[in-house]
């Protein structure tokens, strides 16, 4: 199985497209459709803008007063916004294959959201933070609910913590043995790639498994 961090031709992002270049090439024969959740304020909105070849679509609101006490702003100094519906970006791994990134809010209350946007979806980058990791529970446990197949993604923050070990964390979230976990830097447009290049492999290797032979 070829690594998130290889060479590989066959997973060679491309290039930002330009305006004259945003539709998608002749060659394309597979789009998938995966979910980018986590808690408020992990970084999804900031994943798909570093990620998408295409103008990420937002839907951003500024946080007002009426926000106060509900949505927890510890360790998220200067967040003056929040998503209140979904992302939207894209990203063609090779000539043949297209992704479709669909951002959710993480706030409890636009939970219900999920149901719509989860349709279709092969699987789920689930994005966490080390410095609220209590956090991501609730999230994983929605995921639990859906049977969508995921992997985590360790949004590394100026102010993260760099001791915990992969066991540690998988340990701390309870996963499975199974489950990807990778570091990654939702700013930085290859560390993002890389992250959904691992979902994309895991969730092609899950599939494989359940045809029956």
């Amino acid at each position: 199985m070829v690594s998130a961090g290889s060479a590989d031709p066959r997973l060679a992002t491309s290039r930002a497209l330009p305006p004259g270049e945003r539709y998608l090439p002749d060659t394309v024969e597979r789009a998938v459709k995966l979910l980018v959740v986590g808690a408020f304020g992990v970084g999804k909105t900031t994943l798909i803008g570093s990620v998408s070849e295409i103008t990420p679509l937002r839907t951003e609101e500024v946080m007002t007063e009426e926000s106060a006490g509900v949505d927890d702003l510890a360790g998220l100094a200067g967040k003056t916004t929040t998503t209140v519906a979904m992302d939207f970006g894209r990203i063609t791994l090779n000539p043949g294959l297209v992704l479709y990134l669909f951002g959710t809010p993480g706030q409890r209350r636009f939970w219900d959201l999920w149901e719509g946007l989860a349709e279709g979806a092969l699987g789920v980058l689930v994005m966490v933070d080390t410095r609220r990791l209590e956090d991501s529970f609730e999230v994983l446990e929605q995921l639990e609910l859906r049977g969508l197949p995921f992997a985590v993604a360790v949004n590394h923050f100026p102010d993260t913590p760099r001791h915990h070990t992969v066991e540690d964390l998988r340990h701390a979230l309870d996963l499975l043995d199974e489950t990807p976990v990778v570091m990654c830097d939702a700013r930085r447009r290859r560390a993002s790639r890389d992250a959904l290049i691992t979902l994309v492999e895991y969730v092609s290797a899950t599939a494989a498994q359940e045809v029956p032979r």
